[in-house]
């Protein structure tokens, strides 16, 4: 009675089925595979699966005689049924069942349970679909990222075959349009997460989130979205004198995102309220405070800075080049930041906390930083809700060196001597976390030009620091035209007298160069370049010769600042779009910032020791959108020297 009952139902299915489809719609035989699936399955329980192949011919005799032996009784107990079938049809689905049943017996256990679950190859199938749009418009540069898109790609396939071997546990494999407990009768797409291209399978397990690492840190309510209802006018008035008000300065255009970097992390903490608060701020300050001019050159920004720490820098750096080490072959691993002060991505005394205002108040929070991910020679580290990504300058560094050797000094310490073609060396000393403490350029007639330098700090600071914390928010006193250059749109500009502009506002002292890259209130102290002549395709971090000639003209200014003094740092940061996952996006704006270091290097000639690469992924948005958007894909060059030591040293 079953079967007939079953016949019935699939009568009208049958006839309305085009005949492509008859296999898969055909329900009579997809009851028949799913019974036979269930004994497959209680023998495969029984039995190793490496077993599963060497015991298959025997179930498989059983099942063709079972079904031998069911074929005439469904026809001995549905007579009535046979009667009203139309004869043609019933000749043509017994034909292809009899071709479908060889080919269903020789195929393997887990064979078929694959070809009876069409949401697993859906989703299997929707994987492969994504590789490629992921990295849309780089076909062309697929090898040279293989490196980091193999590994991505084959966390993909691991997590689709985790997939398959869950599946592969279910007691029985379930016909489409049917659901169990444990097999939703829906499942969402795999979601593209990323300029990077990773991808997430629904059912794989997935990496702790940095958030999910610091479950004991109280994490703030998400901020609202920032709503400004100023017109473009109203915005290009204040951008051509932000001196005059208090506001966040944003960039005049649709969607454009606050000017300053410090003023994006604290929309993306605060929303609207950091906004006013920082007003208030601003408002506070210039009522105590005479207005100040910006500084005329890096002398007068630097004024703060005391006469003895000036004084004492040639002694020091001598003291460093000649101190005795302990000659090392390979270059040596450093060891993982442990501590922070940064703390849920909230800039302490400038903006709100979990939407509390916080004013004038000194918080010294030391917080854990733990690694979650290591992404070939790039490490993720996460902290609250903050995740950073921590390259490695060094092998750049080393590019086209004579040679180059490494001294163990006392401290932790170790002091890297790389040797150039013309005789001149590079002499930096890192700490033991990779942080540079002292960079120096020594050329063949010992001339020595300080390029970094770092006084001595106290030893139980966190690891990483902000030091924005410190500092009130920043009021922007010059026209945006004048701190912003845009390449796209200003190509003729004098990018030499740009570069050599001072900073916009005071030096209180000297940092470190690792200060400077995770402070975005330090780095707002000086004017910086957007290379928006370079149009990243979405997922590459490849440059095109066409678009590298377009960097010839800031290439140039910068090997002339370099000229003029041959300790210039400048420091170039990668960007990417909001749309994908911060991990995928952090890696790639780094590599985004690397590549163009390596051009400017190579095709330019600008020393390698004069750059500093640093990505930020999606933090710091030029447009304020969650899609795909060109002028958030981009590279920006600062010169940082005024901040990482004192003015012509040498």
């Amino acid at each position: 009675k079953k079967r007939q009952q079953q016949a019935e139902e699939q009568q009208p299915a049958a006839e309305e089925a085009a005949p492509q489809q008859a296999e898969e719609q055909e329900t009579p035989r997809r009851k028949k595979r799913q019974q036979q699936a269930e004994e497959q399955q209680r023998a495969a329980e029984e039995a190793a699966p490496q077993q599963a192949e060497e015991q298959e011919t025997p179930r498989r005799k059983k099942r063709q005689q079972q079904a031998e032996e069911q074929q005439p009784a469904a026809e001995e107990a549905a007579p009535q049924q046979a009667e009203e079938q139309e004869t043609p049809r019933r000749k043509k689905r017994q034909q292809q069942a009899e071709e479908q049943q060889p080919a269903a017996e020789e195929a393997a256990p887990q064979q078929a349970e694959e070809q009876e679950a069409p949401r697993r190859k859906k989703r299997q199938q929707q994987a492969e679909e994504q590789q490629p749009a992921a990295e849309e418009g780089t076909p062309q540069q697929a090898e040279e990222q293989a490196p980091t898109r193999k590994k991505r790609q084959q966390q993909a396939e691991e997590q689709r075959q985790s997939d398959e071997q869950k599946a592969a546990e279910q007691p029985a494999v379930v016909p489409e349009g049917e659901t169990t407990a444990e097999q939703p009768a829906t499942e969402a797409p795999a979601q593209q997460t990323g300029e990077g291209q990773q991808q997430v399978v629904p059912g794989a397990e997935q990496p702790a989130t940095a958030e999910q690492l610091q479950g004991e840190q109280p994490q703030g309510q998400p901020a609202p979205e920032v709503v400004d209802e100023r017109t473009v006018e109203e915005k290009q008035k204040i951008a051509e004198d932000p001196a005059a008000s208090d506001d966040t300065v944003v960039l005049p255009v649709e969607r454009g995102a606050a000017v300053l970097d410090s003023d994006k992390d604290a929309d993306i903490s605060g929303g609207n309220q950091a906004r006013e608060v920082r007003r208030k701020q601003r408002e506070e300050l210039r009522a105590k405070e005479a207005e100040v001019a910006p500084p005329t050159d890096d002398a007068a920004a630097q004024a703060a800075i005391p006469a003895e720490v000036r004084e004492e820098i040639p002694q020091r750096i001598e003291a460093v080049l000649k101190e005795e080490g302990e000659r090392v072959e390979e270059a040596p691993a450093f060891a993982m930041p442990e501590t922070t002060n940064i703390v849920n991505n909230t800039v302490i005394n400038n903006t709100v906390i979990n939407n509390t205002t916080v004013n004038n108040t000194t918080e010294n929070n030391v917080t854990r930083v733990e690694v979650v991910e290591e992404v070939d020679d790039r490490v993720i580290l996460g902290v609250g809700d903050r995740i950073f990504v921590r390259g490695d300058d060094r092998p750049r560094l080393r590019q086209n060196a004579e040679e180059s050797y490494y001294d163990n000094l006392s401290g932790g310490r170790v002091r890297e001597t790389i040797v150039r073609p013309g005789g001149y060396q590079i002499v930096t000393v890192y700490n033991r976390y990779g942080d540079i403490l002292t960079r120096t350029r020594v050329d063949r007639d010992g001339n020595e030009y300080v390029m970094m330098y770092t006084p001595e700090y106290e030893e139980d600071r966190p690891a990483i620091v902000d030091v924005g914390y410190e500092l009130p928010p920043m009021r922007l006193a010059i026209p945006v035209d004048e701190y912003i250059v845009d390449v796209a749109e200003d190509p003729d500009r004098d990018y030499y007298e740009f570069l050599s502009e001072p900073p916009v506002e005071p030096v209180e002292r000297v940092y470190t160069i690792d200060e400077v890259r995770h402070s975005a209130r330090l780095r707002d102290k000086v004017r910086r370049i957007d290379l928006d002549t370079i149009e990243f395709a979405t997922g590459s971090a490849e440059v095109s010769m066409s678009q590298a000639k377009t960097l010839r003209n800031v290439a140039d200014a910068m090997s002339k600042v370099l000229e003029k003094d041959p300790g210039e740092t400048f420091f170039i940061e990668g960007h990417t779009d909001a749309v994908g996952s911060d991990r995928s996006n952090l890696v790639l704006s780094d590599e985004r910032a690397e590549s163009v270091a390596v051009l400017l290097t190579e095709v330019y000639g600008v020393p390698a020791e004069n750059l500093v690469t640093q990505g930020y992924g999606e933090r710091f948005l030029k447009i304020r959108t969650p899609e795909a958007e060109q002028e958030n894909r981009r590279v920006t060059i600062r010169r940082v020297t005024p901040l990482v030591r004192p003015v012509a040293q040498r």
